[in-house]
């Protein structure tokens, strides 16, 4: 008889895949180049003003899907996002918005609201199937939310660095109440608002100067 090749189990495979791929991409492109770089952050800025060009349901689509790649803890991804723009949903947001922001939201074609979902880690099986974390969430409320907030948070940078790298232009924006937000627009499915991003193509006429940041000493340490 002919010995038969040992059979490679289907999770052993799929992790030397993935393995494979990481390789090949760093293979393709080791870093982004500097002019990459300068545009999703080093000379990116907040924007306030914006053209009517509108976004279309394309691209706010590929801007989820590469968003929804960026890492959370325990594969998590807490974050939902409703992207408000029609003039009714306008209306029902700038309810919550202190003044100085409602004709900025207005102006832009999009806003996002970046929120979490509490019951998030209920989906854990599906997105971590490799081992049952659900328990360490079931009855401890704080620590789902304080897991929730973080990770949604770190899902709204992406979003942010995402739709920069898709040559769209961003303002995010804390100058609202939470809770008008919610009872506006998660009243039926208890989703919680972190933060709103405006989205679109910006008019650069409202910049003003960059604002200073800290330097690497002042704001670092290696240890």
């Amino acid at each position: 008889m002919t010995a038969q090749a040992p059979v490679t189990p289907p999770a052993e495979d799929a992790r030397a895949r993935a393995q494979a791929d990481v390789l090949a991409l760093r293979a393709r492109k080791a870093r982004l180049d500097d002019a990459s770089i300068d545009v999703i952050l080093r000379d990116a800025r907040s924007h306030y003003a914006w053209t009517d060009r509108p976004v279309s349901d394309a691209t706010l689509r590929d801007l989820y899907e590469i968003t929804a790649r960026g890492p959370t803890s325990m594969n998590t991804s807490p974050a939902r996002f409703v992207f408000v723009r029609d003039p009714a949903g306008k209306d029902r947001l700038a309810r919550a918005l202190k003044a100085k922001n409602i004709d900025k939201m207005r102006a832009a074609p999009v806003t996002a609201i970046i929120a979490w979902d509490p019951l998030y880690w209920q989906q854990l099986d599906k997105l971590f199937p490799h081992e049952d974390r659900k328990p360490l969430f079931e009855g401890r409320p704080d620590y789902a939310e304080e897991t929730a907030f973080r990770n949604s948070t770190l899902q709204g940078a992406y979003f942010m660095i995402a739709a920069r790298a898709l040559g769209l232009d961003v303002g995010a924006m804390s100058g609202f109440s939470n809770e008008i937000v919610d009872q506006e627009f998660f009243a039926d499915n208890g989703w919680k608002s972190n933060f709103l991003c405006n989205l679109g193509h910006a008019d650069p006429a409202a910049l003003f100067p960059r604002l200073p940041r800290f330097t690497f000493e002042e704001a670092c340490k290696i240890s």
